[in-house]
């Protein structure tokens, strides 16, 4: 396109040689010798101006035609295979991709599996426990009543919305009771054990992390009492620690328990801090007690006829005494040189 008017030619000339450099093809539009040309046109006499302001929306009318034409489209970019595990215009320089020999369960993971193969063993069903849910199963079916001032203990993450990031995995307990409550009809036990993966708004030190691995477990049938509970768990824990275990249980409060007790094992000598004190002596390591006869009720279970226990024990914690590891948030750091110890 040729302009009469030399000053719009000569910057045509120059606009034309830039635009095919440009990355972003629109900032040709924003050139300040366009500005500098429609500046000009108060400047000069009256008679002229038309001719001179309509050379220069040409100009700009051909730079927009170019800038058109050079932007990419759908239909002339080359495909990408949105699955491919590098990126498709790197062309022949592909990254080597490590091989997946290379790679290993985490180690929580591995020891969830045989815990769970032990449980497995003693009879129990498994129900994965969920990562959100609501006011109902975190709190009102285990006994929680709204205003109930235990609430205030389970410090944990909500949505504007009002779901519950679960602070443990008691809340599936009504769902598990609900499930398999066709199991006491036929004379057969509720016995499952639930793993999940559990929030609360913890200070972060050596013993404790804001998402961790909670193992909850619940078994109902006529003529249930504490001693089973304490069998139940103390067989588990041998079988894990492959060692013979002295326990005991001390009072304590949940909301869905009743009675309710913390369960301790004797410390291993390996965790214990020199102190000579009975407190020394013992370790606690998990919550439980008796299905209270309200979170029977809620599940439509009757209490006069059926008893039952739960407990609830963090996973991490079971693995850290095992192989002696002294901070939990290494599960959670994504450090190679921890995590293939366990490889």
């Amino acid at each position: 396109m040729n302009y009469e008017n030399q000053k719009v030619a000569k910057v045509a000339e120059t606009l034309r040689q830039r635009v095919s450099k440009l990355k972003n093809k629109e900032d040709i539009l924003k050139a300040i010798e366009l500005k500098a040309l429609y500046a000009e046109i108060p400047t000069l006499p009256a008679e002229q101006r038309a001719d001179f302001g309509k050379e220069i929306n040409l100009l700009k009318r051909e730079l927009q035609e170019r800038v058109d034409s050079e932007q990419p489209t759908a239909s002339n970019l080359p495909p990408i295979d949105v699955t491919a595990p590098f990126d498709a215009n790197s062309g022949d320089k592909k990254p080597e991709l490590l091989s997946s020999q290379n790679g290993s369960k985490h180690p929580l993971m591995t020891e969830m599996d045989a815990i769970l193969d032990i449980f497995y063993r003693m009879g129990f069903n498994a129900v994965e426990s969920r990562q959100i849910d609501d006011d109902y199963h975190m709190f009102e079916s285990l006994n929680f009543p709204e205003g109930h001032p235990a609430r205030d203990d389970y410090d944990t993450f909500m949505t504007k919305e009002g779901l519950i990031a679960p602070a443990h995995t008691s809340t599936m307990q009504n769902r598990v009771l609900k499930k398999y409550k066709e199991n006491l009809e036929k004379g057969e036990p509720i016995a499952v054990v639930i793993p999940g993966r559990v929030f609360r708004n913890e200070d972060l030190d050596a013993t404790h992390e804001h998402t961790f691995y909670q193992l909850e477990g619940i078994y109902v049938d006529k003529g249930i009492n504490a001693g089973h509970l304490i069998a139940t768990l103390k067989t588990f824990l041998e079988e894990y620690y492959q060692q013979e275990l002295k326990v005991k249980t001390q009072p304590f409060y949940f909301p869905f328990t009743e009675p309710s007790f913390e369960f301790a094992i004797n410390r291993p000598e390996s965790l214990r801090k020199g102190t000579g004190t009975e407190d020394d002596d013992w370790l606690e390591l998990l919550g439980c007690g008796m299905v209270h006869p309200n979170v029977l009720k809620m599940a439509g279970i009757d209490p006069s006829i059926y008893t039952g226990f739960a407990w609830g024990v963090g996973i991490d914690r079971l693995v850290l005494m095992k192989y002696g590891i002294e901070d939990i948030r290494h599960f959670e750091s994504a450090k190679l040189e921890f995590l293939r110890q366990f490889a």
